[in-house]
């Protein structure tokens, strides 16, 4: 289908006054084949690799970014899941040593974050996995740019409690050892994690993808906002429909962008995800476009109503523009990154408890948010797990990215910084599911898991 004249006008003018961007391009890179017995030349095969594709990723990105005037804000790479390659090398050392790897190869390549230092945890921990948990506090203290995920569920296998109950101490020692926590905003825990998702903290590049693909993101809540407050009489099924209409524009935009930088790279091109993503830019936020639709404060009754018109909205707009949508695809509700949910929960109409409520039609779940730095590991577990259920039972992809900062109290402004933003710490719940938790084992999969 043919790009128009009249949607290139559109789509500069959604650049120029409404925050449209290519949020991320994201290449997914194989490291199965930098498998050595000598470590020293497994690192510099890994190193090798990453600079060879980063760089280029760069020089052609920016050369778009001339030629169509679209901002690319991040350039990122995602890696196979680390614990997988490591398990010839089961040493903390040797862990350590890999992270900073990937460090100086992102640096030296200029891209912004990378990926893939995490595991898949779904049904059991093999030792490679064991290891990789307890040495994150360190590698993601010394490192700037590498991002860690676990996926410790499915709709298919169920959750794995005994790979939560590690997760509440792993994040308050490397909360500890960064400032305000924000090694922890690179840590991301899943259910049902897609392997093409080009968001970072929670990229990687699964087993069932090829050698090199490159996955693009693409953002406008601020477009949304635009065409939702120019309808502000309509009904709800109008409402939709312009929303879908905006997002089909938004989708053909990115993918003809992504497609053209994959052919330059001369690697296959992934897929395009929709999701509308914050930032910390005035005009940016999803809470903004919900509050367009009439809530009078994010987090009221009527809020998740609302964001299920979006998710839906935005969901079909995608999947009419293109036949490559993918990753998460939907609208994130970060805390931190998004203005209008700082304010939120600053002035009360947001609580942690309706933030979980909205997860069950958002794309992702509780993303960067603050908790007191004296909460319990046990409780920042418990937090986890209840996220995750929603994502297990409701056969979607939640996650949790969650920052215990330390010697800060509920209702105190912590300023992370550069796309971080400021995040507001958040009141937990006094009574603890300690003994709870402590049974571990593994949540049995659902009943709607039995498809065969």
């Amino acid at each position: 289908m043919a790009i128009t004249v009249e949607e290139i006008f559109e789509t500069a003018q959604m650049i120029l006054y409404q925050n449209l961007d290519i949020r991320t391009t994201t290449l997914g890179i194989n490291l199965k084949d930098c498998v050595h017995s000598d470590f020293g030349k497994f690192r510099a095969r890994v190193y090798d690799k990453i600079c060879h594709y980063g760089t280029g990723l760069i020089s052609q990105a920016e050369k778009l970014e001339i030629k169509y005037g679209i901002p690319i804000v991040n350039k990122r790479i995602a890696v196979t899941p680390i614990s997988l390659i490591m398990e010839s090398h089961l040493s903390a050392k040797k862990y350590i040593q890999m992270a900073l790897t990937l460090d100086k190869a992102a640096k030296d390549s200029g891209i912004d974050f990378i990926g893939g230092f995490g595991a898949l945890a779904q049904k059991g921990l093999t030792r490679s996995d064991s290891l990789l948990i307890s040495i994150l506090p360190e590698a993601l203290s010394k490192t700037k740019r590498v991002c860690s995920f676990l996926n410790v569920g499915s709709t298919v296998s169920g959750m794995n409690l005994d790979a939560v109950n590690l997760i509440g101490p792993m994040l308050k020692d490397t909360a500890r050892r960064t400032r305000n926590a924000v090694g922890c905003a690179k840590f991301v825990v899943f259910v049902n994690a897609p392997e093409d998702n080009p968001f970072m903290a929670g990229a990687f590049h699964g087993i069932g993808e090829g050698d090199v693909t490159l996955n693009i993101g693409i953002s406008g809540p601020g477009v949304v906002r635009g065409v939702v407050e120019k309808n502000a009489e309509c009904d709800l099924s109008a409402l939709s429909e312009v929303i879908k209409r905006t997002v089909f524009k938004i989708t053909r935009a990115g993918e003809l962008i992504g497609r053209e930088l994959a052919h330059n790279l001369k690697i296959p091109f992934g897929i395009v995800d929709i999701s509308l993503a914050s930032t910390t830019a005035r005009g940016d936020s999803v809470a903004e476009v919900l509050e367009a639709f009439g809530i009078e404060g994010m987090g009221t009754h009527g809020s998740t109503l609302a964001l299920a018109l979006l998710m839906d909205a935005v969901k079909k707009g995608g999947a009419m523009a293109s036949a490559n949508v993918g990753g998460l695809s939907g609208t994130f509700i970060p805390v931190s990154e998004d203005s209008g949910m700082i304010r939120a929960v600053r002035r009360g109409s947001l609580s942690l408890d309706k933030l979980e409520a909205l997860t069950a039609v958002c794309s992702v779940g509780l993303d960067m948010l603050a908790v007191p730095g004296n909460t319990p590991p046990e409780t920042i577990n418990a937090i986890i797990a209840d996220e995750l259920s929603i994502g297990i039972i409701n056969n979607k992809t939640t996650a949790v990215r969650l920052l215990p900062i330390p010697n800060k109290r509920a209702g105190a402004l912590v300023k992370l910084g550069g796309l971080l933003g400021t995040v507001p710490v958040m009141r937990v719940n006094k009574y603890s599911a300690r003994k709870f938790m402590k049974r571990g084992g593994r949540l049995p999969a659902p009943v709607t898991s039995m498809r065969n």
